[in-house]
Parts: C-alpha cells; sequence; structure tokens
C-alpha cells in the first residue's frame, strides 16, 4: 500500500517535472545527500543545489531536481539524481531516490553508496 502511494507520487512528480511541482509536494533549490565508500568505511554528506553536480570519489553526482512534502518538510525527500562513473565513463544512476524508502530505488555500485537525505529549503 505505501509503496503504491509512493510510486503514484514520484509518476505524478516526473509527469509534471516541466510544470512545476505536483499537489502537496513544494520543489527545494536543493539537497543533502549522503555518500559512503564501502572500501573505506567513510560516510561523507553532500550539499548540492538544483543543477549542481560534484565529484565524489570516481563518481560525478547531479542533482536534477529535489521535492518534499509542503505541509510537513521534515518528513520526506524526493531528489532526482543523475550518476555518473567518470572511471568507466557511463552513468550508473539516473532516477528518483526517496529519503524515507532508499532501496525502493538505490544507486548499485561496487564501491560507492548515495543517498538522499532531505531537501534544502533555506
Amino acid at each position: 500500500m505505501i509503496r503504491a502511494a509512493l510510486v503514484a507520487v514520484l509518476l505524478s512528480a516526473g509527469a509534471a517535472a516541466a510544470q512545476g511541482a505536483p499537489e502537496g509536494l513544494a520543489e527545494a533549490p536543493g539537497a543533502f545527500l549522503r555518500g559512503l565508500d564501502k572500501i573505506a568505511g567513510a560516510a561523507t554528506d553532500l550539499t548540492l543545489s538544483v543543477g549542481e553536480s560534484l565529484a565524489y570519489g570516481s563518481l560525478s553526482v547531479r542533482l536534477v531536481d529535489c521535492r518534499y512534502p509542503a505541509d510537513d518538510p521534515a518528513s520526506n525527500a524526493y531528489a532526482f539524481l543523475e550518476i555518473t562513473d567518470t572511471a568507466i565513463g557511463r552513468e550508473v544512476f539516473r532516477g528518483w531516490m526517496i529519503a524515507q524508502n532508499p532501496a525502493l530505488s538505490a544507486l548499485d555500485h561496487q564501491r560507492y553508496d548515495v543517498w538522499v537525505l532531505r531537501c534544502k529549503i533555506d
């Protein structure tokens, strides 16, 4: 039930990307992410503005969009990310990540994990 509701929100968010945020979701100017280097065992907090890219190890992480429930900004975040592994020159993730359910749409990389924590709303 919850998964179906999340999928519905994401589908409406994706379809409305060019039209602004769907009802109930607000657009944020950025996002807070966390990266994990699984080999070194080191976690790193990443802050991105919409449209910005940054290097994290061999990854290039680009934030396309971040949305959150307008009535409760701390409750969840939906971030659209494009992640490229520059070592192999290939995109390894493109899509929406959900803060409350990171396993629903996760980066599958042998060395790095990246997930969304929350939108940056100030």
